[in-house]
Parts: C-alpha cells; sequence; structure tokens
C-alpha cells in the first residue's frame, strides 16, 4: 500500500506542480510525513471496522463516498478560504501549493477527511476547552489532524508520538512522563495541555502563528535559521523557501485540513461512523495499583477495549503513582468498576498476592543428554518493596534480571514501589514479607490560651533553641490557640 501510495503523489505532483515556479516544485508530497499519518490512520480505522464488523462491511466502508468528487472552482475555494480566514489569526493564503493539497485529498483521500471528521468529537470538545484557556486561536484543534490523525497511538519514523506528536525530550521538557508502564505522550488531555503551553512560548517568540507552526514542526531553531537565511524576514511565506522540505508543506498542509473540516458537507463528504461517539466516557482513579486483566476478569470488559480507551498505559499493568492513574471508559463500564472496588481489589491480591504460588510444567530440552525431560516451576508475583532493584530480586530467586524483564514486558531495569512481578523458578522461595512501617516518634503540643513560646519549651522540657529548628515556618510571636507545635 505505501508503495502505490508513494507512486500516487509523485505523479500527483508532477500534474499539479509542473506550472509552478521552481520553489513550489520542492511541495511534492510524497515527500511529507502528513500522508505518513494519512496512511497510519486509515490502517487503523479499516483494522477496527475489520474487527467490529465484517469484511463486506470493510469494503463498504473503503468504497462508500469515494466516487466523484464534486466539481468547485478554485475561484470558490478561495474565497471559502478568505471566509475562514477573516476569523482566524493565521494568514490562510489561498495558493497553488494549498489549492494542490485540498484537490489531491478531494480526489484521492477523502477517506482519511471522513475518520478525521468522525474522530472528532472525541477530542474537539476538549482541545477547545483547553485552547480557550490559554487564550489560544480555536483553530488549532486542526493541527492535531495533521499531526496524528486524531489518534493517541500514530508514531512517526522519527519517533513522535501521540495525538500531538511529541517527542520523548520535548515532551518531557513539558511535563509528559515516560516510564516502563506509562508514556503521558499517548494521554489525550495531559498531552494537549503541553501543546497549548508549547504552541502560546512559540507564538510569544515570533509573534507570527504561521511561523509559530512552523517551529512547531521543525524547532525553533530551524526556523531562527531560515529567518536569518531570508534576510530577517517576518512571515511565513517570505521565510519558506528556505524552511526544510517538510515544513515547507506543513502550512499548506495546515491550510487543507483546515478548509475540508470545515466545508466538509460542500464536497459531500460525510463522517464515518465510529461507535465510540455514541458513549458517555467516565473515569476512575486508582489508589492502588492493578492489572487490567483483573479488572476484565471482575466486570463484561475486555482487556483489548480497556486498553483501546486507555492509550497512555504501554502495558496492561496500572502502577501506583501520586497523583494516582486513572482509568477512562464508557460510563456504564467505569460505575460496575466504582460499584465493586472492594471486589476489585481482593480479586487482585487473591491473583497476584505475594503468598499465592503457582506451578507451571515446562518442557526443556536436557544439555547433556539431549533428552526432553519435565520440569515443574514455581510462579511468584513479587510485590516490589522500597528501595528493591531488578537485581536484588533477580538474586533471591535464583533467576536474571533479563529473565524478570521478559516475563514483565519491561523495557528497561526499572522497577516501583508496589509493582508486582512475576517470578518463575525452579528454586521454592520463601516471598520476602513487607517491611513494617515505621512508627512515628513525633510528639506535638496544641497552644492553648496564655501559651508563649518560651512557656511551651519549659513546659515539655525542650530549650527554645531546639523547639525552633523542629518548627522552621512557625511565627513564634504569633501563635494561636489551636496550632499544633512539634516538641519530638
Amino acid at each position: 500500500m505505501r508503495k502505490a501510495l508513494f507512486v500516487i503523489f509523485i505523479s500527483l505532483s508532477l500534474g499539479v506542480f509542473s506550472q509552478n515556479s521552481t520553489q513550489l516544485n520542492k511541495d511534492s508530497l510524497h515527500k511529507d510525513t502528513f500522508l505518513n499519518t494519512v496512511e497510519q490512520s486509515l490502517n487503523l480505522f479499516y483494522t477496527e471496522y475489520a474487527n467490529d464488523f465484517n469484511v463486506d462491511s470493510l469494503k463498504k466502508a473503503i468504497e462508500e463516498n469515494n466516487g466523484e468528487t464534486i466539481k468547485v472552482s478554485d475561484d470558490e475555494i478561495c474565497k471559502r478560504l478568505g471566509k475562514i480566514n477573516a476569523m482566524t489569526p493565521f494568514q490562510l493564503e489561498c495558493n497553488e501549493t494549498a489549492l494542490s493539497i485540498i484537490k489531491y485529498f478531494l480526489s484521492k483521500r477523502k477517506g482519511f477527511i471522513r475518520v478525521a471528521l468522525g474522530r472528532s468529537p472525541l477530542y474537539f470538545d476538549m482541545f477547545e476547552s483547553k485552547l480557550s484557556a490559554y487564550g489560544l486561536p480555536i483553530e488549532l484543534k486542526y493541527l492535531a489532524v495533521i499531526e496524528s490523525g486524531l489518534r493517541p497511538q500514530v508514531k512517526s519514523r522519527a519517533g513522535a508520538l501521540g495525538l500531538w506528536q511529541f517527542m520523548y525530550r520535548t515532551g518531557l521538557y513539558f511535563g509528559l512522563k515516560e516510564n516502563s508502564y506509562i508514556d503521558e505522550r499517548m494521554d489525550p488531555e495531559k498531552a494537549t495541555d503541553a501543546a497549548c503551553r508549547y504552541l502560546k512560548k512559540l507564538f510569544g517568540i515570533y509573534g507570527d502563528w504561521n511561523l509559530a507552526l512552523a517551529a512547531y514542526n521543525a524547532g525553533p531553531g530551524n526556523v531562527n535559521k531560515a529567518i536569518r537565511r531570508s534576510g530577517d524576514k517576518k512571515t511565513y511565506w517570505e521565510v519558506r523557501p528556505y524552511l526544510p522540505n517538510e515544513t515547507q508543506g506543513y502550512v499548506p498542509n495546515f491550510i487543507a485540513v483546515s478548509y475540508l473540516m470545515t466545508y466538509h458537507k460542500e464536497h459531500q463528504i460525510l463522517p464515518t461512523k465510529m461507535n465510540p461517539h455514541n458513549i458517555t466516557i467516565d473515569t476512575m482513579c486508582f489508589k492502588s495499583a492493578i492489572h487490567m486483566g483483573t479488572i476484565s476478569k471482575l466486570i463484561d470488559w475486555s482487556l483489548e477495549d480497556i486498553k483501546k480507551h486507555n492509550p497512555v498505559f504501554k502495558t496492561t499493568y496500572i502502577p501506583k503513582a501520586t497523583p494516582a492513574y486513572c482509568l477512562s471508559g464508557p460510563h456504564e463500564k467505569i460505575n460496575l468498576v466504582v460499584g465493586q472496588e472492594d471486589s476489585l481489589i481482593n480479586l487482585e491480591n487473591s491473583i497476584y498476592g505475594t503468598n499465592e504460588v503457582k506451578l507451571k510444567k515446562v518442557f526443556v530440552r536436557d544439555s547433556i543428554t539431549g533428552d526432553t525431560i519435565q520440569k515443574t516451576l514455581n510462579v511468584y508475583y513479587h510485590k516490589v518493596q522500597t528501595g528493591e532493584v531488578i537485581n536484588k530480586v533477580a538474586t533471591y530467586y535464583s533467576v536474571t534480571s533479563d529473565q524478570i524483564m521478559d516475563w514483565n514486558g519491561l523495557k528497561t531495569t526499572n522497577i516501583y514501589t508496589g509493582q508486582h512481578l512475576r517470578i518463575e523458578t525452579e528454586k521454592k522461595v520463601t516471598p520476602p514479607k513487607p517491611k513494617p512501617k515505621p512508627v512515628s516518634t513525633r510528639k506535638y503540643y496544641t497552644v492553648r490560651s496564655g501559651d508563649t513560646f518560651g512557656h511551651i519549651a519549659e513546659k515539655n522540657r525542650v530549650s527554645q533553641s531546639r523547639l525552633k529548628k523542629l518548627n522552621p515556618r512557625i511565627n513564634i510571636n504569633r501563635l494561636s490557640i489551636g496550632q499544633k507545635i512539634r516538641i519530638r
């Protein structure tokens, strides 16, 4: 499919751009990573459609509404773009480049616009709310369409991930965490918040929204370099010839998507019917770590569907964290989970508790005789204690760190307090008991009427200097009745 797609784009580019200037010849669409997004988004849609329905329905979905495009003159498209332009701070110019991309999607990739329209109810309300809160243009919601096709799971060849396609370092800079279990670049709300802060920062640098979009794609360094090469020009269209090839097509792509998402009805492009749009999404936050499999065992909610609604989690394990991680899903499913919270915890402990040992029979080849023999392994679920590292756990059970990583789908050696690790070993061991929580030795005195700092020190046989060290934030000259003073 990819090779065929590239051939289409090459031939299209030759047909459309042959009449344009030398600069426009660089706008060959087959070089644009946006096409990779289009391809990924459509492939995921077709896969989902095939899983939810049947082959005939899938064929219909692919062929539906993919006939001849309604003929619309360039002047009419430009007129419509002018209406959008009048209501936005962006410079949505109607030039040959933008027109060619619009026409391509109208003739060859209406399906992508249909899928994006179909998925937009999942995110656009949240996008608009976040953008409005940061004082940003609402039209920036279309940026996520060209970045990811509104798919949190889409990953670029360069490693950018999520609705807003954050690279690891950029995501980390804007507070998006990643570890063995979660990647917040795939968290729709957190990633959107980070994107708003990043875009606001970029606009503050350039004072031009199109240049800010270019910097979002190529990085401020490349945009600054292009500005210098242009002779310190101030607008995107003046600087554009000096930008990387991909970024030269970025704003035209944004213009095309803004137009197509706004005027899709005029071209008889209708949204795909997406089942998730008919449900109310709710969330539940967990104080303790839990496996999605435990939830699936307790209520009628498939593991696949749980993962689909929660792309932020890399595995089926929801770790304990502060603030707590939350699970999203249909209201009726989340309601069941909330209603059976106690049962859920009990089931989790029965499956993954440290005291339960299961047996597993395996067949292996004897290294000496070459015979196939049966071995019985003990399967433990080790609960990680404070200060434990993976090497220490491996040594205790006479296994290797690599084996623990393999059994638990870990990509790094990082483990976390409260995490349950599956261990398979021939050695029969007694899992270590959790260390008792240290008993606090702190003591406090409640301030009464007439108390002074000196009086409290004397009464509790502690020096005033020691009392000051124990209570560094307390104004000793302004004590109030009922106030707690630490004395030990």
